[in-house]
C-alpha cells in the first residue's frame, strides 16, 4: 500500500508576488466599489456589471465568470445564502438585508480572491454583531498565517475568537484555499479545528482565509440551482474573505488596500512585522 501524500502547496517568487498583490489591488478597489453602490432597490445582477465593468476596464478578467459554468463576475449572497449565489435581476435588494459579495480577478495569469458582506440600509444590532464578529475572525485567522506555523494554526484562530464571542454557527465544508495561478488549489483551510496541523508555512505560500458564520446552527443546503448554499433554519449569515502571502516579515494581505496594517495594529495582533 502507498502513503498517500499530502497535496503541494505553490511557493511564489517575490516577483511572482508583486504580480498576486496586483490581482490583488484590483479585487479590493472592486469590492470597495462595490460597497458604495450597495443601497435598497439595487439588484445583485446590477453589482455584477458594475464589478465586470471595473475588473476590464483596469485590465483585469473575472475569475468567476464562466468557472465551471458559473455566469456572474460576483458571488451575490443575501441574507440566509452563505456563499455562491448567483447575481440575478429579479433579486433586489431591501433597507435590513445583508450581502456578501464574493469577487475574484486575473491580472497577468495571477489571481486575487476576497470577499464583503455589507449591510443594506439599516440593520439590527445582531446582524452588525455578526459582520463585526466574522470579520474579526478573519484577522485573527490572517494574523496566524506566519512563516513556520501550521496550516491549522489559521484555523484554530478562527474559531477560537468566533467561539469567544457567543453561540454562532460556524459553516463547515466551506472554507479557505491555496491561490495563485489557479483560484482554487490545494489545501483547503478549514474555519474551525485544533492547531498544529498541515503544511508548514513558507514565505512564497498564498492562501485565501474565508470563515462564513451563521447567526443559527451551522447547517447547510445546496439549492437546486448547483451552487447557491443557504442556512438551513433560514437564520442570516455572514462571510470575509482576503488572499494574503506569507513572508519573512509576517503575512501580507494582497487583497487589503493598506496590506492589512490597520487591522492588525487595531486589534493588537501578533505577527512578524
Amino acid at each position: 500500500m502507498f502513503k498517500r501524500r499530502r497535496p503541494a502547496v505553490q511557493v511564489k517568487t517575490a516577483e511572482q508576488v508583486e504580480l498576486m498583490r496586483a490581482a490583488g489591488l484590483l479585487v479590493g478597489r472592486t469590492l470597495e466599489l462595490l460597497r458604495a453602490s450597495v443601497k435598497p432597490g439595487i439588484s445583485t445582477l446590477d453589482l455584477d456589471r458594475i464589478a465586470e465593468q471595473h475588473i476590464r476596464d483596469n485590465g483585469g478578467i473575472p475569475s468567476f465568470l464562466g468557472y465551471h459554468g458559473f455566469t456572474g463576475t460576483i458571488c451575490a449572497s443575501v441574507n440566509e445564502e452563505i456563499v455562491h449565489g448567483i447575481p440575478r435581476a429579479d433579486k433586489v435588494l431591501r433597507d435590513g438585508d445583508v450581502i456578501s459579495i464574493d469577487c475574484g480577478a486575473i491580472v497577468e495569469g495571477w489571481h486575487g480572491d476576497a470577499a464583503v458582506t455589507v449591510p443594506v440600509g439599516e440593520i439590527t444590532p445582531e446582524l452588525t454583531r455578526l459582520l463585526e464578529v466574522t470579520e474579526t475572525s478573519l484577522w485573527h485567522g490572517l494574523a496566524a498565517g506566519v512563516a513556520g506555523a501550521r496550516l491549522t494554526d489559521m484555523s484554530h484562530a478562527i474559531e477560537s475568537y468566533i467561539r469567544s464571542q457567543g453561540r454562532y454557527g460556524i459553516v463547515e465544508g466551506y472554507g479557505g484555499h491555496g491561490i495563485g495561478t489557479e483560484m482554487h488549489m490545494d489545501p483547503l483551510i478549514p474555519n474551525h479545528g485544533e492547531p498544529g496541523h498541515g503544511p508548514v508555512l513558507e514565505p512564497g505560500m498564498c492562501f485565501a482565509v474565508e470563515p462564513m458564520v451563521n447567526l443559527g446552527t451551522a447547517d447547510t443546503l445546496e439549492l437546486e440551482d448547483g451552487w447557491t448554499v443557504v442556512t438551513t433554519d433560514g437564520r442570516r449569515s455572514a462571510h470575509f474573505e482576503h488572499t494574503f502571502a506569507v513572508t519573512e516579515d509576517g503575512p501580507r494581505v494582497l487583497t487589503a488596500l493598506d496590506e492589512g496594517r490597520e487591522w492588525f495594529a487595531k486589534l493588537g495582533l501578533h505577527t512578524s512585522s
